[in-house]
Order: C-alpha cells, then structure tokens, then sequence
C-alpha cells in the first residue's frame, strides 16, 4: 500500500507529489480499463421454418387461422376483446391490477429494478463523513522531588471532523457486469410479471367459457326435463287407457330423474367455475356474483406467425433467454477474480482543540494513496468458481432451449386440436341433427303403438347425449382458441424488453389482431317427447 499523510503548513511536497503522480496514473489506467470474460452471444434455439399443423388456405379447417400479415403484427387492444363477449372483458381487466399472484411477480419486478442501482452504485466512489469529540487527561507534574505529592492532571479536548471517499475502479470489468447482470434479470422478471399476467388472464377465460357452457347445459337440461316430464305423463295416461305397463311408467320417471340428477351436478359445476374466476380476480369467492347468461364468445380467426417470430413473441421464451444473458456476466465476474483490485482512497479534514481555529492551515489534515491487492493463494476457489459460473451458463442454455421446444409444442398442440374441432364439430352437428329426427319418428311409432316405450327412451338419451356433445366440441373450440393465443404470446414481443438503462414499470396488456366470425352451437333444442 502507497500511503501517505501530511500535516503541515506547506502543504503537498516530496512524497505528497509523488503519491498525487500516482494516483492520477493509476485513475487514467482505470479509466482505460478492459473488460475479461466472454461476450454474451445468443444460442441457438431448435426450431422449424413452418408449423406442421397448418392447414392448405383453402381446407375447411383454415376458417379458424389464417397466416399471419405484416398489418397483424400490430397490437390492438386486450386479446381477450376477439371472443366479443362484454362480460369476459369486465372480468379479464382486473387479473392484471388485483390477482395477488400477479402482484407477487410484480413486487419481485420492482425488487429487481432496486437491484439494478444497488449494483450500478459500486462504479462511483463512496464518500463517508465523520466527527469527533476526544477528551484527554494527562499528568502534568512526574517530578521525583515532589513524587510524594499528588500529580495534577489536565483535561484536553480535541475536536475533529473529517471526510473519507474510497473508490475501487472497474479495471477488469467486473463491475460493469454486475451491473449488465442486474439489468438482464431485471428484464427476465419483467418477463416473468408479462407471463404470469397472460397466464392468469388465459385460465380466467378458460373458467369463463366453461362457466358459460356448463349454463348452457342446464338451459338444455331444463328444457329435458319439461321433455321428459311431458313424456312420462303421456305414459301414465297410455297406462290408465291400458296401452301401456307399469314397467314403462317406471322407464320414464327413471329418466326424469336422471336428468334432475344432471341438472344438480351442473349446478355444482357452474358455482365452482364462479369461485375459481372470483378467486382469479383478487376477490373473496362469496363476493362475486356473474349473472346468467348464453354463450356469447365467437369462436376467433387467429393469425399464426412463423415459428422464428415465435422466439420474440413469448414472455416465458424471453425470460429464459434474459437468465441466460445475465448468468454469462457471471462468467466474467468470477474470471476477474484472477486479477489484482485497484483501491483509491483519501481523507481530508479538519482537527484541532478548538473548533474556531478549524480554518487555520495548521488544523488541516489529507491522507491520499491507492492500493492493490492480489489473491496469491485459495486452494483452487476462483477456478472452482469459474467453473461453477459457467456450469450455471450451461444449465441456463439448456433451459432456453427446453421452452422453446415446449413454447412449439403447444402452439402445434391446439392448432392440432382446432383443426381435429373442426371436423368433429361438422360431425357433431350432423349426429345432433340425425338424433333428432330419429326421436320425432320414434315418437310417431310410440304413439301409434308399433314401438314400445324403450325404444324412445333409446332415443331421447342418443338425442340428449349429441347435444351435449355438440356443446363440448364448441366450448373445446373456444379453450383451444384460447390456448393457441396463450401459446403465441398473446399481444406481448420483445420490444416491451428495452436495452438500454430503462427497463419499463408497467406494460398496458395488448393483443394479436384476430378476426372474429360468428359461430352458433347446433345443439339449441331439447329431445321433444
């Protein structure tokens, strides 16, 4: 350590000169500083040039997507505005400002945000201020000739007040990506607050659609039940008249009550689904109340984009690759280690017995010198730590690539699923259709006596069971819709990730351009006795 303290009237001289030539060399070799480690590079990714579930333009299953536009890269509104249902866009604006687990990620966000000036504060020097008050008392009589007497003492007081900067220059680089590493995961928790919003918003849809169709089953049920009800009276008057057995009467209130039973469990369905939105919300399960409705979502026109666009598009995609960028700086960080620190500190003030006499030269005090320290010695700890940093590089790379291949996986997962829909909806709609005309001829038969009551209980249970089954295929249309949009990112890119030293507080949801067309279930009447 070159160090040096002067007190005295003439000020700096000889050493003083000296010290102060050094420490202007040493800051000008700072200043000139270099870097070691590697620069960050992003890895490649396994990806495809095409998704193998999209249809030919001109199949019947490209109604539901069409490729993507430049136009449709534009973000327009809330995503979930493209199923035009006005009661789901009430619900779906406040997952974003009251799901706590939203909040969660976004109190974790600023934290980070914090974490960037915490490490950008290490490139400046640190100045601390003290002052002090010291009493002193010494003998003033050690005479051998009065040593009999008590010696008198004296009181002194010293007062002092004094300032200290120390400053460590980045001469390796360390620092500096400390401070690259701070910004990277910040972007990586931002990333992660985006994911979890577009997350929490695709369950509540899903919740939402399943609560709509859920009340669409007890609207077709209740309309059974009146069927059935009708139908069973029809039996006791053809029981009365002779026509017909006990063991007919006991068919059809069987079947009554079955579907009372059905009824109920709907009931129970729809009440779950209306705690599990409330619950999504930030609201207590008891306070909210959706009223009744139809099944208003349209099933959506999404636009897919190229496979490489999916890479910019998707908020969990991003946050691994921002992890690995800042996991890199560590790499660098832990090489530094290798070289010697550069410290430069210096202390000035003023001392004296009296603090009127603080402005005098004499009272003035300086202490200026840099120091260099070199680790010679720890058992293999900075390459340990090297390897280490780099191990974590690695797993991180690794990671990366794993959401990209399940990022690809679910976007051909529900285009898959969609295009399967599509077909089982026509064949749906066709067994709906045949069930229903099967049930008004049994009908006839029954009542001219050529039948018996259990072929049109037969009837009524195929007519029921394919409108139901109609109603599924649609609300599995519009969850797939939905999981596709989750899957393609929603509305969010990369371009919310700023690369400069602002990383954003808040980001308005957006969404993908998506063409609405009007589909209807063709499940919309009950079996007729």
């Amino acid at each position: 350590m070159n160090h040096l303290t002067k007190k005295t009237k003439y000020g700096l001289r000889g050493a003083g000169r000296r010290t102060l030539a050094m420490t202007i060399a040493t800051f000008a070799f700072a200043t000139s500083a270099c870097m070691v480690g590697p620069n960050y590079r992003r890895p490649s990714a396994p990806q495809s040039p095409t998704f193998k579930e999209l249809p030919p333009p001109s199949s019947p299953e490209a109604q539901i997507w069409k490729e993507a536009q430049p136009g449709d890269q534009m973000l327009r509104g809330n995503w979930w505005e493209v199923f035009d249902d006005a009661q789901l866009n009430q619900l779906e604006e406040q997952v974003a400002i009251s799901n706590q687990n939203v909040l969660t990620f976004e109190a974790q966000y600023r934290a980070a945000r914090a974490a960037i000036g915490i490490a950008r504060s290490n490139l400046f020097p640190v100045v601390n201020g003290t002052a002090t008050v010291t009493n002193t008392r010494t003998p003033t009589s050690t005479s051998a000739a009065i040593s009999a007497a008590p010696a008198s003492k004296t009181t002194r007081t010293n007062y002092q007040i004094a300032a200290e900067a120390t400053w460590q220059p980045d001469v390796w680089g360390n620092l500096r990506r400390g401070v690259t590493a701070s910004r990277r995961t910040a972007q990586a928790t931002f990333a992660d607050l985006e994911n979890a919003k577009l997350s929490y918003q695709a369950t509540l849809a899903q919740a939402y659609l399943g609560l709509r169709a859920t009340e669409e089953q007890q609207q077709l049920l209740q309309r059974t039940v009146v069927s059935y009800q009708d139908y069973r009276q029809l039996t006791q008057l053809r029981l009365n008249a002779g026509i017909a057995s006990g063991a007919d009467v006991a068919q059809a209130e069987t079947q009554l009550a079955n579907a009372k039973t059905q009824l109920t469990d709907l009931g129970i369905a729809r009440a779950q689904f209306e705690h599990a939105i409330a619950v999504l919300m930030g609201t207590p399960a008891s306070a909210l109340t959706i009223p009744s409705g139809t099944m208003n979502a349209t099933l959506p026109e999404i636009p897919v984009t190229l496979p490489s666009t999916l890479l910019e598009r998707r908020p969990d995609i991003a946050a691994a690759e921002r992890r690995m960028a800042a996991t890199n700086e560590q790499i660098g960080i832990a090489k530094a280690a290798y070289y010697p620190n550069l410290t430069l500190s210096a202390t000035g003030g003023l001392e004296g017995t009296d603090p009127a006499q603080w402005f005098t030269w004499p009272s003035r005090f300086w202490s200026l010198g840099p120091q260099v320290a070199q680790t010679i010695f720890s058992a293999g700890r900075r390459h340990a730590q090297v390897e280490q940093a780099q191990a974590l590089y690695d797993a991180d790379v690794a990671g990366y690539r794993q959401t990209v291949l399940t990022a690809f996986q679910q976007v051909e997962d529900n285009l898959a699923s969609l295009r399967l829909l599509s077909n089982e909806a026509g064949s749906s709609a066709d067994a709906v259709k045949a069930a229903q005309e099967n049930l008004d001829i049994t009908n006839y038969q029954y009542k001219a006596g050529i039948v018996s009551s259990l072929n049109v209980i037969i009837a009524q249970s195929a007519a029921l069971q394919a409108q139901i089954t109609a109603i599924d295929i649609h609300t599995r249309q519009l969850t797939s819709s939905v999981l596709l949009i989750e899957a393609l990112g929603g509305g969010w890119d990369t371009s919310k990730l700023t690369s400069g030293t602002q990383i954003p507080y808040q980001n308005n949801p957006s969404s993908v351009p998506i063409k609405t067309t009007k589909q209807t279930t063709p499940a919309s009447s009950a079996p007729k006795p």
